[in-house]
């Protein structure tokens, strides 16, 4: 898999939405501490889905900032504006998803500054594989950190919220930055953690089993967002390389990619159309279209959360059982 463009989008999509607004928007949003209770930590994220994480392990102790709370919003392409700065004030917790993906956040926190402790989740879901993996090595043997154990390069592919290990490993890392923190509370931390940890191992199990209903079952994906959470289903994404990699550069994909990618639907070749319905291009939406005329199930995903999911594990529960309704038909 290619490794995600940034995209260039302008930021004009950006420019109605205040940071207030963002914050008011956001499920994970606290309530305001009560009376005589220590203040919550403050912590700032670049979007919506890492808020989500940093609030289940956190509960009412955190005050938690995404910049982007927006479901219509893209990471990729936007700019930080001086109002986000604010989001920073009196923060002692960063916490980004890395690999490329929300760059814009990497200025926004050098610029405070301070005691500001950061969780970057590439990094985190790296670090945690190098653990997993360090007794079985040699004492002097050196390994690559990006590579997991489903096969996946982290560096490749942005996308690690998708990759539930990945979430829980960051979630884990989370609960040790808000432990240093406040230790006060870091026994509700680590509850929290196991609880959390408890719910993506179900969601892990629910996905395997999709799988394993269905052996052998092929997609076809408009954008590699899910790819992680395919891989954990046992599903195998067949879209034609050069029509993964024309999306992938902002590019039009040429008439035989488009056509090869369209023949594995009418002919019914895939089980299903996964469908990120955030960034949608005509060619993606062509691409629906001709699975829908087809018969063939279209599964949507999201980058960030959307309007009205509670949280991490409410949100990707709903497509993951999305995905096996359609892989059920």
């Amino acid at each position: 898999m290619t490794r995600h463009r940034r995209r260039q989008a302008t930021t004009a999509a950006f420019a109605a939405a205040s940071l207030l607004t963002g914050l008011a928007a956001c499920a994970e949003s606290p309530q305001a501490p009560t009376p005589g209770a220590s203040p919550a930590t403050v912590v700032v994220t670049s979007t919506n889905v890492w808020a989500s994480v940093v609030k289940a392990v956190g509960g009412d102790h955190v005050e938690v900032r995404p910049i982007l709370a927006d479901p219509a919003a893209d990471p990729h392409g936007y700019e930080a504006k001086p109002a986000d700065a604010v989001a920073f004030d009196g923060a002692k917790l960063a916490v980004s998803n890395g690999g490329g993906y929300d760059d814009f956040f990497t200025g926004l926190a050098d610029a405070a500054g301070g005691d500001l402790k950061r969780v970057v989740a590439v990094e985190a879901a790296e670090g945690h594989e190098e653990a997993e993996a360090a007794p079985a090595q040699p004492a002097t043997t050196t390994t690559a950190p990006t590579e997991d154990e489903h096969g996946h390069e982290h560096g490749e592919n942005e996308h690690v919220w998708y990759d539930l290990e990945a979430v829980h490993a960051v979630a884990e890392q989370v609960s040790t930055e808000l432990s240093a923190i406040d230790p006060a509370h870091a026994e509700a931390f680590k509850a929290n953690t196991a609880k959390f940890g408890e719910g993506i191992d179900a969601l892990v199990e629910k996905a395997a089993a999709i799988g394993a209903a269905k052996p052998g079952a092929k997609v076809v994906a408009t954008e590699p967002v899910a790819a992680y959470l395919l891989e954990t289903a046992g599903l195998t994404d067949v879209t034609p390389p050069d029509f993964a990699e024309a999306v992938e550069e902002e590019s039009e994909p040429s008439a035989a990619a488009r056509a090869a990618a369209e023949k594995l639907i009418t002919d019914k070749q895939v089980a299903a159309v996964v469908f990120n319905d955030q960034t949608a291009t005509p060619v993606t939406e062509a691409v629906k279209a001709t699975a829908e005329r087809s018969g063939v199930p279209v599964v949507a995903m999201t980058e960030t959360l959307p309007d009205g999911a509670t949280g991490y594990l409410e949100w990707m529960t709903t497509q993951v059982d999305s995905l096996a309704a359609a892989l059920a038909k």
